[in-house]
């Protein structure tokens, strides 16, 4: 399988549901969470509302775990990207990522864990919040993290929709006074699903019981080298992909006392996967691209009128970007249906470029004979199609 649906397929499965923060830690995203959560819509026409993928990633940030979360920056992207192949009776479903943290001293919870993000479409605010998170020393409750994510996210009821929760670490899945096999199986009675990723040498991680924890689960038990740094093929198509990137981020107007500032959060997080490397903004543009997954209706003039028709006719002229104050509503629609017109344009090119692509990627990793099954990718890769399969999802 390809680099990028190695990626993106990660993404899938590495993304663990969370729960809420309780009151006695940190919550000073509490209040942007909670909006994210309730914007995290989609049109009909472009996906199936009663169905969805839903996807959390544990990620252990105690020392020595800066290859993980390293890894974990360059697969988000391609993560979203295989997420978006996936396929129920022939169409896309709602796609949905949460992010924890645990393992950490500096969280100030007992049993070191915490909410990153909930489940939601905001792939902006996961990547931004991905890219924050530091290590530090600290003691590791696989159960704590686990139970506290199956709980407390919002999950689908839906049982045709695929509800997965992917934790990774390095240290005995059996820490803390919360019992890990209660917890994995009272999740899979919910029917989300357990993998579990160990950070070391694959007979340790079955002494540890990492492998028994996915078991138990319903999911899988991999070993992965955190260390490894993730392996890019750069293409003849890259180029054109990043020039429709700066295009496609023109179609965007945002509204509201913050879309300034959600606008802005666009722009960087374009940045800081270009930091990770070239290919991995390219992955990030084929991403955008996606109209299930990147939805931005929170902020964005276009994707809120196709979410809502009737929102233009009612919004106020103080919640409008300066180039719209004083312009009659037909003159805003007017606008944004060109908007509208322009980012269809450049995601069908997009589209087309990133299929060129991963045809070029599919042909240089055969060359190369490239085997590349002990990083975060590729384990997530195994266990999403397996369990997609499972539910009757097709790629």
């Amino acid at each position: 399988m390809t680099t990028l649906k190695i990626l993106a397929l990660a993404a899938g499965t590495a993304f663990l549901s969370t729960g809420n923060i309780p009151a006695n830690r940190s919550n000073s995203n509490t209040d942007h969470t909670l909006s994210v959560q309730k914007t995290s819509l989609i049109p009909v026409n472009s996906t199936v509302k009663d169905n969805k993928i839903q996807v959390a990633l544990l990620l252990d940030t105690s020392n020595s775990m800066d290859g993980l979360i390293d890894q974990a920056k360059s697969r988000l992207w391609n993560i979203v990207n295989t997420l978006t192949t996936l396929k129920y009776n022939g169409k896309a479903p709602e796609i949905e990522i949460a992010l924890y943290e645990y393992g950490n001293d500096g969280i100030r919870d007992e049993n070191y864990i915490r909410q990153v993000t909930p489940l939601t479409q905001d792939l902006d605010l996961v990547s931004e919040k991905l890219f924050a998170l530091r290590t530090n020393g600290g003691s590791e409750y696989c159960g704590a993290v686990i139970r506290d994510a199956s709980a407390n996210l919002n999950w689908d009821g839906n049982e045709k929709s695929m509800k997965l929760i992917y934790i990774a670490g390095n240290e005995a899945f059996d820490q803390g006074k919360i019992n890990y096999k209660d917890v994995v199986s009272k999740a899979k009675a919910k029917n989300i699903y357990t993998n579990t990723i160990f950070c070391g040498s694959r007979e340790e991680g079955i002494q540890t019981f990492w492998q028994n924890g996915a078991s138990l689960g319903g999911g899988k038990y991999f070993n992965i080298d955190s260390d490894r740094k993730v392996l890019y093929i750069e293409t003849p198509y890259d180029i054109r992909i990043s020039e429709c990137n700066a295009k496609l981020n023109d179609t965007y107007i945002y509204y509201g006392n913050h879309g300034s500032e959600y606008r802005l959060k666009q722009i960087t997080q374009d940045k800081n996967a270009e930091a990770q490397s070239a290919s991995n903004l390219v992955e990030r543009t084929v991403a955008k691209s996606k109209k299930n997954a990147y939805k931005n209706d929170h902020w964005d003039l276009v994707d809120k009128a196709e979410k809502d028709a009737g929102f233009i006719a009612n919004v106020k002229e103080s919640e409008l970007p300066a180039e719209l104050k004083g312009k009659s509503k037909e003159e805003i629609q007017k606008t944004i249906a060109a908007k509208s017109a322009a980012r269809d344009k450049i995601q069908k090119e997009i589209e087309e470029l990133s299929k060129k692509r991963q045809t070029y990627i599919d042909s240089e990793m055969k060359k190369r004979g490239t085997d590349d099954s002990d990083d975060l990718g590729k384990a997530i890769e195994s266990s999403i199609v397996e369990l997609a399969k499972k539910n009757g999802y097709s790629l």
